[in-house]
């Protein structure tokens, strides 16, 4: 089953079950989707929807803790609950201990030394991670493990 058969059979069961919510949060994904389609004149592949949907959770966790400042507990819940659907979509999340081994897979690769090294390690790597890690996440680790 494709990612947009799923999308779509999820809307059918929330659009029938009358949960406003989860219909809002997936007709955000189909829309994001639809508008990379159009940006790139053809259908995504299942790397780009990965990209996608992660794009839409960095933006949640960011508007989360924007609205948690600004005390604004309303906005933070509709947020939440968007973010849960959105990430129902995404492959499970690695372990810390698996994205480190991937990490020093990457430093070895590129034959990383530093953290000037850091692009080099990060474009290796993040193709591998992205949907299943974090990037920010990744980010720190990889800086850790370069300048220690």
């Amino acid at each position: 089953m494709t990612f947009k058969t799923k999308i779509d059979q999820d809307m059918s069961v929330a659009a029938k079950a009358k949960d406003k919510m989860t219909l809002s949060a997936l007709r955000l994904i189909k829309t994001a989707l639809h508008n990379r389609e159009i940006d790139l004149k053809r259908e995504v592949n299942d790397t780009e929807f990965l990209q996608i949907l992660s794009g839409m959770v960095k933006q949640r966790k960011d508007s989360i803790e924007q609205f948690a400042r600004g005390g604004r507990a309303d906005l933070v819940e509709k947020e939440e609950a968007e973010l849960k659907i959105i990430q129902a979509f995404m492959p499970q999340q690695l372990s810390e201990e698996d994205v480190l081994h991937e990490i020093r897979k990457a430093i070895d690769e590129t034959g990383a030394v530093s953290v000037k090294d850091m692009g080099k390690v990060m474009k290796v790597l993040m193709p591998k991670l992205t949907g299943k890690a974090d990037g920010k996440l990744v980010g720190e680790k990889v800086k850790a493990v370069l300048s220690a």
